[in-house]
């Protein structure tokens, strides 16, 4: 199955060079081209992609406010957003996660490692070893807002297991990490992530990690 790409970028030259590396990949399709944050909501919604690949600095919308759009957008569930800048600070890519980003690479990115990347958010996972999930998050996330912890309504949607289940996933293990951890296997640990992802609104394992933090039920340290 080929795999749609959206190209955002305001630089002419950066887009071609993607867009050559992409189209030579057997998998892999581009479809759309964007030089705005503006113009790649627009085209998203036109053309439907499975991965937006989004720049953070670009005129009018940046990427981070266009992912925002994309990612809330009824017509857009199926489309992942992955972001490719040269600004790699741990704030972009908190404000991206937020945003509604599975995944945060900089430009300097092995071409084989950013094929690998559209692949994997195209899949529906996020892009986050569980080291820099834990370490960002752990961070920027669980710190800010302490009154808030715990005042997300969703919660009430989850059961017992399944919260324990979205705070083992929230520290970054796998399926099969949470199934040897709680004895069960890696299926049934995969069917109550996809189920509280379901009940909570989560697009993917990114924003899992995002609600886990945010409501406490992870908190820095744990693990």
């Amino acid at each position: 199955m080929t795999i749609r790409v959206l190209l955002a970028d305001d630089q002419a030259l950066l887009r071609a060079t993607f867009r050559l590396l992409l189209d030579a990949a057997p998998d892999i399709e581009v479809v759309a081209e964007a030089s705005t944050g503006d113009e790649a909501v627009a085209k998203a919604l036109q053309s439907g992609p499975d991965v937006v690949l989004m720049d953070i600095r670009m005129p009018g919308s940046d990427g981070i406010a266009a992912t925002g759009r994309i990612a809330g957008a009824q017509a857009l569930t199926g489309t992942r957003v992955l972001i490719l800048t040269t600004f790699e600070t741990d704030e972009h890519v908190l404000a991206a996660l937020r945003a509604g980003a599975s995944g945060f690479l900089g430009k300097g990115v092995d071409p084989a490692d950013l094929l690998q990347a559209i692949r994997t958010v195209a899949a529906g996972e996020s892009l986050l070893s569980p080291a820099a999930t834990t370490a960002l998050i752990g961070r920027f996330l669980a710190v800010p807002d302490q009154a808030a912890v715990g005042a997300d309504a969703r919660l009430d949607e989850l059961t017992t297991r399944e919260r324990e289940i979205v705070a083992l996933a929230g520290t970054g293990l796998s399926n099969d990490e949470i199934g040897r951890r709680l004895s069960i296997s890696a299926a049934t640990a995969k069917t109550h992530v996809n189920r509280a992802m379901m009940k909570i609104g989560a697009r993917d394992r990114a924003q899992l990690v995002v609600f886990a933090y945010e409501t406490g039920l992870v908190t820095p340290g744990r693990s």
